[in-house]
């Protein structure tokens, strides 16, 4: 493990990962067709696991499974650095369209084999129902993941997106070692009622999305400086005067990273590991310095006072817009 990253324990059950993750989604999928190559990623994954990110995180949808097929590159010799979670639920064509959800229990236990072999290994450390399938009790969904467990494909389960009262009756099923849902300084709703909720019942946060889909990396400065085909492009916060209002947010954040001497990004990524040990962000970037300055955010301290200060600056609420398309949006919190 490098120096400077520590590891942290992903709910009560004895997982421990990196404090930071890698979401690899980015890799092959959504934010441009133009972004990695494969040995680009491959060469990135290896380097993330040399500076102790050995928490990687990705989805069969992902490509769709070309992301899975990659980590599965990278991870070849060196599964025993790793800890491995992967998602399964969100379902595409080939060509990427048709999308939907399927938490059925014959798909739960296909999808996972279909991953375990993409994946090239024979256990998932970590396996999430990317969202909720709301024609399937999560009773059924989730007695089926148990199952995974018992056979030894899957050792830790958890959820993404998911409503409190779905996590409590999942969890009286088979404990869920981790939620996972986005958060960060412009979307802090976990707050409200996820994060007492897992907390109660000693569950884990796997917190996608840190850096606001790389808003708060202060890489943008208008809708123009996205790819044509960048998915970005149908989310409600990156339109219009939601994009002006969220870039004077950008611009306070901004400043107190410069007076911390750190990037808007490595605030972000101390902010979201200062609001407790359970909690594991997992930034993603195809850029091998982005990765650097990330994982440089493990070990940067934030004073109660550096924290008064950005809460007063991005309180919950602040960011402007949903943060999906309307469709998107009914998959979330089921």
């Amino acid at each position: 493990m490098h120096r400077s990253m520590q590891t942290r324990l992903i709910g009560s059950q004895g997982l421990k990962v990196s404090a930071l993750g890698l979401g690899c989604m980015g890799l092959s999928d959504f934010y441009s067709s133009s972004g990695a190559s494969e040995a680009e990623a491959i060469r990135l994954i290896h380097r993330a696991i040399d500076l102790g990110i050995t928490f990687l995180d990705t989805a069969d949808v992902y490509g769709p499974h070309t992301n899975e097929l990659t980590v599965g590159k990278a991870i070849a010799r060196r599964r025993s650095s790793v800890v491995v979670a992967t998602k399964f639920g969100i379902v595409r064509d080939r060509e990427g369209a048709g999308r939907g959800v399927n938490g059925s229990p014959d798909y739960v236990r296909a999808a996972c084999d279909a991953s375990l072999e993409r994946l090239g290994i024979d256990t998932i450390d970590l396996y999430f129902q990317h969202r909720v399938d709301p024609r399937i009790p999560i009773e059924e969904t989730v007695g089926a993941l148990s199952g995974l467990v018992a056979q030894g494909k899957v050792r830790f389960i958890g959820l993404s997106e998911a409503a409190p009262a779905t996590i409590r009756r999942a969890h009286k099923v088979h404990p869920l070692t981790a939620l996972q849902s986005e958060y960060s300084l412009w979307s802090r709703d976990p707050e409200d009622e996820v994060l007492p909720t897992v907390r109660e019942l000693g569950i884990g946060f796997v917190a996608y999305s840190p850096l606001g889909r790389g808003f708060l990396a202060d890489r943008f400065r208008s809708i123009d400086d996205l790819a044509p085909d960048d998915w970005r492009r149908e989310s409600p916060r990156f339109h219009g005067e939601n994009f002006a209002k969220n870039l004077e947010l950008l611009a306070k954040i901004r400043e107190i990273a410069g007076e911390k001497g750190c990037t808007p990004s490595q605030l972000a990524l101390a902010w979201l590991l200062a609001h407790g040990p359970d909690i594991v962000p997992i930034p993603g970037t195809t850029h091998p310095e982005r990765l650097e300055e990330n994982a440089a955010a493990a070990a940067l301290s934030l004073s109660a006072s550096e924290l008064e200060r950005i809460e007063s600056v991005a309180p919950h609420g602040i960011a402007r817009g949903e943060r999906y398309s309307p469709h998107m949006m009914t998959l979330l919190n089921g």
